[in-house]
């Protein structure tokens, strides 16, 4: 590297390189948008669900105004309610519960797994009750959860599974993309995702037909026709600029997953010989790494090493969701779920996005391990 490369900052995420990329592309669909005055749903947004529903294989895809609504949509679906349970991860964005919360269920958490940060399937039967009403794993990180033992829990004992696949676009559990395992799947298209719009935007995917329809209803007030409500609806509608930003974000998205692949497979190379924990894929998954999180006991002096040296990195999540003041009424208390707990500790999120270079990772690498030889 030269001395200008060896000096310039490294963000920990450069939407503006992505933006550069596409422009053209970009300025032409959201004009045609503006043409149309397609502004809340619209062509651009149906095209969309068709080609997310196919790229990830699902039958149906209902494009919403952010991943929370999908995840509320889903519990709606499956007439979750007060007093009922849904077991879950506490390793996760805090939206994965608020969904629970909405409908006046309560979560129930269980510990993740050690290696992957995802819901621990050896955990979740014991959590089970009589009144558990779903599964909930989230695809951390862009890992895919464990899915074929979370589902055969689940068909036991009579349980949907809804993915919440907020951070896995492309994904693939034994080469096949999620978003299609469960009953329903719930994606997040916030601008800092793999899949990004420009603002907010989700989207709900399921097989079955009746819910798709349903969906579709409760995200426009309740009505499949105009001024008739058959049940209190939301204003959950996608808008139509974001559906054409994400028909043409779509299209690039292989080619970004494999330059993420690319960009946290050097990391693994260059951070061999650290004391650093790396990602580890599951012999299962094929991960889109949204995020490239290591763990080191003393996270904290090198975010602030990382930081002082002028590179990016972030937090995901420092304080587990069962020790989260809006939850202290559920009970839990520190030491219930060890692994959740020490991940939270330990973890922390490098830069990663398709457009780094090979100067900027090495940068990265060299900056931690001047860390690790200063003691």
């Amino acid at each position: 590297m030269t001395t200008q490369e060896t000096t310039v900052p490294v963000p920990y995420l450069d939407l503006r390189a992505q933006m550069r990329g596409i422009r053209t592309e970009i300025d032409a669909a959201i004009a045609r948008t503006l043409d149309n005055c397609s502004f809340c749903l619209g062509p651009e947004v149906a095209q969309f669900e068709q080609d997310f529903a196919r790229f990830c294989g699902a039958a149906h895809c209902i494009g919403v105004n952010s991943g929370t609504s999908a995840l509320h949509l889903a519990m709606v679906l499956l007439n979750v309610g007060r007093g009922d349970e849904v077991i879950t991860t506490p390793m996760t964005f805090v939206a994965t519960s608020w969904a629970i919360s909405y409908v006046g269920a309560r979560p129930v958490y269980v510990d993740i797994d050690d290696a992957t940060f995802t819901l621990d399937p050896k955990r979740v039967r014991a959590a089970i009750t009589p009144r558990t009403k779903a599964v909930l794993p989230v695809h951390l990180y862009g890992h895919p959860a464990d899915l074929h033992p979370l589902l055969a829990i689940c068909q036991e004992h009579g349980l949907p599974l809804v993915e919440d696949a907020a951070q896995a676009h492309g994904a693939k559990y034994h080469d096949r993309v999620v978003g299609t395992f469960g009953a329903l799947s719930c994606f997040s298209f916030y601008p800092g995702k793999n899949l990004g719009a420009y603002g907010e935007g989700g989207a709900l995917l399921t097989h079955d037909a009746t819910m798709a329809a349903r969906a579709r209803a409760l995200r426009e007030h309740g009505s499949s026709r105009r001024y008739y409500h058959d049940e209190v609806g939301f204003n959950y509608r996608m808008e139509g600029i974001q559906g054409a930003v994400l028909g043409i974000k779509l299209k690039h998205l292989e080619k970004w997953t494999s330059q993420r692949r690319r960009v946290a497979h050097r990391y693994h190379e260059l951070l061999a010989d650290t004391p650093l924990q790396l990602p580890r894929e599951a012999d299962y998954a094929q991960s889109a790494y949204h995020l490239y999180v290591v763990r080191h006991r003393r996270r904290d002096e090198l975010k602030q090493h990382l930081e002082a040296n002028r590179v990016g990195c972030a937090l995901h999540y420092p304080l587990p969701l069962h020790l989260q003041k809006c939850y202290a009424s559920l009970g839990y208390k520190a030491g219930d779920f060890p692994y959740a707990e020490k991940a939270a500790r330990e973890c922390l999120s490098l830069p990663i996005y398709p457009e780094m270079t090979e100067a900027l990772i090495e940068r990265v690498a060299e900056v931690i391990k001047d860390f690790f030889k200063r003691g």
